[in-house]
């Protein structure tokens, strides 16, 4: 049976204090849908939605979807997971859950309530990768016993319940793997290469590069980011996924570094330290399904969105 989408939504959005579900919550506001945000704000932040609370089509619940949650809702975006090395690493049992358990409560809520649900998943699930650009049919290189495997693991767990829930009980579902975004928002202290070196540029502290600096990383701004993900959202219903949503231009950590210190005007030096365990050599996402099933591809180059960003960790320091 062909299910029908209202040009007013109501929206769940859990994991919405956080980075990306912030920016997401805005979107959703400005184009009218309704928005309930369920976060346990052990990495969100109330602050990031404090612009939105009071808004007559917003609403906020201290929630931690491992446990069952019963609202009435159309459409769910499951974004809740802690999502740094730092974060996740701090209580890996507890990540795992998340993406486990919490997938297995939102796609029953789904499943109730006939409703499409998204879930956010990571280029991690590639891990340390021998296939480059990573394609959506590459299985990964991940070692399922390291110390970010409670992340890279949970994740591809989860993209497992959605497909067999999909299989299984025919619900409507959407998978995005999300490549390394950045943007306002960020925690300062997320352990993230954009967020180290601009807080230590600001700081005018040495800036940390861990192995020799020639790993490579795509990064995607967050309002790029995000418009993916409603693309994804918003797309034909046969359409599932996994796709990647992510920017395919290319940089070296190094080079990172180098643009941080020229936008800050910092007189930071770079130094060199160890690489960590199980830490990918290169990541980039080939988005020719993006492009071809989406209409999708990024616009903000890499410099074009870490002004802002600077600007956001510069207040943020005043």
């Amino acid at each position: 049976m062909a299910r029908k989408y209202f040009s007013q939504k109501r929206v769940l959005v859990t994991g919405g204090a956080g980075f990306l579900g912030s920016h997401l919550i805005d979107r959703l506001i400005e184009q009218g849908d309704e928005v309930l945000c369920v976060d346990n704000l052990f990495t969100g932040t109330k602050s990031n939605i404090a612009h939105m609370i009071g808004h007559p089509r917003f609403e906020f619940m201290r929630h931690d979807i491992c446990f069952p949650l019963f609202v009435e809702v159309d459409l769910i975006y499951n974004l809740a997971c802690p999502a740094s090395p730092i974060h996740y690493q701090h209580d890996p049992v507890q990540t795992t859950k998340v993406s486990v358990i919490g997938s297995i409560n939102m796609l029953g809520l789904a499943k109730r309530l006939d409703a499409r649900i998204l879930q956010a998943s990571t280029s991690e699930i590639y891990g340390d990768p021998v296939e480059h650009p990573q394609t959506e049919s590459y299985w990964g290189n991940v070692n399922s016993i390291g110390q970010r495997s409670c992340y890279d693991e949970g994740k591809r767990c989860a993209e497992t319940l959605f497909f067999d829930y999909h299989r299984q009980h025919g619900l409507p579902i959407k998978v995005a793997r999300i490549f390394n975004t950045y943007g306002p928002r960020m925690h300062p202290a997320d352990g993230r290469v954009v967020s180290n070196f601009i807080m230590q540029a600001l700081r005018g502290d040495d800036i940390t590069i861990y192995g020799d600096g020639g790993q490579t990383r795509s990064f995607c701004y967050v309002d790029d980011l995000v418009q993916g993900l409603m693309k994804l959202m918003e797309s034909a219903e046969g359409f599932t996924g996994p796709v990647n949503i992510g920017n395919p231009v290319e940089f070296t950590i190094q080079e990172l570094a180098e643009i941080v210190v020229e936008l800050t005007g910092s007189r930071s030096k770079l130094v060199r330290r160890p690489l960590p365990s199980d830490d990918p050599t290169q990541r980039r996402p080939d988005i020719d399904l993006a492009r071809r099933e989406l209409g999708w591809e990024p616009a903000v180059s890499l410099r074009e969105g870490l002004v802002p960003t600077i600007k956001y960790f510069a207040d943020l320091a005043c």
